[in-house]
């Protein structure tokens, strides 16, 4: 056994786990908006602060990692995000809690655009869907732990702790980060697209912020208008920029395969309806059910424990059927699973809540394991920092994308079926079971498109 491979593979999945436990800080909310006494709205800046900045960073920073080295980018990150905690955790005024979150976003990109990179590398390229698979456990796991976690530490210590709490890993991670391996190459100098890096986070800046407005029932819809035309403008100032320099940020030709980019599509649209279940779910066992706290917390967890039981799983079924496939299946399972909770109401047990959000986690988790997969395999190796970045870029803009649609289809449900129904559970109910009747239906509709083009699931991926 490579054992050097798996001790690097271990400091890769701590180190990767500052990201996905930033669920921890949700369940901080309440005692933040209290401390620094803000509005409930306020709350919003500082998942937006903390999205925008790395979601509009991956790129860039998988690029940097192609030409400086990807471990050196991945310490640059975990160093980023050590002080980022310490610098939110000791924040005194809301304002400069929202910029500390600035610095975590530039922290996260850094290290997660290098992560797969770095996990692949440390092992033969005929093991890269198991370690994929290893490292998508990893975003299950801090799913997973996140949020419980994250309650325990501010009941001890306040919301500070949703911060301090991950300096250690963070600093482990670190330390360890000798056992991984350094650059095959070092890079031209001027040879990375500072210009291009910052058309395209302008644009993916825009674009977020614009979902982010249409989400808001306040939300000023020329400024609307003026994000979109600002985001239309920089990707096509992006498209003519990188068609132009030697070493762009991304290989725009690679876009030219159509059954490339409609995988990337569908990875957008699937976490876009996947979202729906982290955005209703929660209220759903508030108003509906008469669960506990800690059996709610339980049952929100089957979904991330879904995806972290599959996720290895899936990495070991790429060695034996073309990762197309399993993530045509992957996908089909998180529909069916969201049609499922479309048929909850308060007398379900919670055998049946947790089963259909196992049911949908394991899908989702098949789904990212095999479109990892076949992205690093289609791009050449020494752009594996540009693959892993793209494949969390789509996964993030159909996140921020879902938090705006699916909550607009479900207050335009709840708000029509508020005169049919008195009683206000019974008209949430109604809206609840609508909306993810369309978020399956809907992704179930858009695999039935995509066969139009069969070879996007039927075949050969690039290996």
């Amino acid at each position: 056994m490579n054992w050097r491979g798996v001790a690097g593979l271990s400091v890769v999945g701590l180190g990767t786990l500052v990201g996905p436990l930033d669920t921890a800080v949700n369940i901080a909310f309440p005692f933040i908006t209290r401390d620094f006494a803000v509005a409930l709205s306020a709350i919003q800046w500082v998942v937006i602060c903390y999205v925008l900045t790395y979601a509009s960073l991956m790129l860039a920073c998988g690029k940097l990692g192609d030409l400086f080295g990807h471990r050196r980018v991945f310490q640059l990150g975990l160093v980023c995000s050590a002080v980022s905690f310490v610098l939110c955790g000791s924040a005194e005024r809301f304002e400069w809690l929202l910029f500390f979150r600035v610095v975590q976003g530039v922290g996260a990109a850094l290290v997660l655009s290098c992560g797969p990179a770095l996990a692949t590398s440390l092992f033969p390229e005929r093991a890269r869907g198991r370690v994929l698979g290893v490292y998508a456990m990893m975003f299950g796991i801090g799913a997973t732990i996140g949020p419980s976690l994250g309650g325990a530490m501010v009941e001890a210590w306040g919301w500070s702790a949703v911060f301090w709490f991950r300096l250690p890993i963070a600093l482990a991670a670190l330390a360890s980060s000798f056992l991984l391996p350094r650059a095959r190459r070092a890079a031209a100098v001027g040879s990375f697209d500072l210009v291009g890096a910052g058309l395209l986070a302008f644009s993916l800046c825009a674009v977020l912020l614009m979902l982010n407005q249409v989400q808001q029932a306040d939300g000023s819809w020329p400024l609307i208008a003026a994000l979109a035309l600002s985001s239309l403008l920089g990707f096509i100032g992006f498209g003519l920029r990188e068609s132009r320099v030697p070493e762009p940020i991304v290989r725009l030709a690679v876009f030219r395969d159509l059954d490339f980019s409609l995988l990337h599509l569908a990875n957008s649209v699937v976490n876009l309806v996947g979202f729906t279940v982290l955005l209703l779910v929660p209220y759903f066992l508030i108003e509906a059910t008469e669960l506990s706290l800690v059996a709610g917390g339980l049952v929100l967890a089957t979904g991330p424990l879904g995806m972290m039981l599959a996720s290895p799983l899936g990495g070991w079924l790429t060695a034996r059927v073309a990762a197309n496939r399993i993530a045509l299946a992957g996908a089909c399972l998180a529909a069916l699973g969201l049609l499922w909770v479309g048929t909850w109401d308060g007398g379900t047990g919670i055998a049946g809540l947790a089963a259909a959000q196992l049911l949908q986690g394991a899908g989702m988790g098949l789904f990212q394991v095999a479109y990892l997969e076949i992205v690093t395999g289609r791009l050449p190796l020494a752009e594996r920092g540009v693959a892993g970045s793209l494949a969390m870029v789509t996964r993030t803009v159909g996140i921020v994308s879902g938090a705006t649609t699916m909550m607009l289809v479900f207050t335009a449900f709840r708000d029509g079926g508020a005169a049919e129904h008195p009683d206000p559970t019974a008209y949430f109910v109604a809206a609840f079971q609508t909306t993810f009747l369309y978020a399956g239906g809907a992704l179930l509709l858009f695999l039935a498109l995509t066969l139009l083009r069969p070879g996007i699931w039927f075949g050969r991926p690039t290996r």
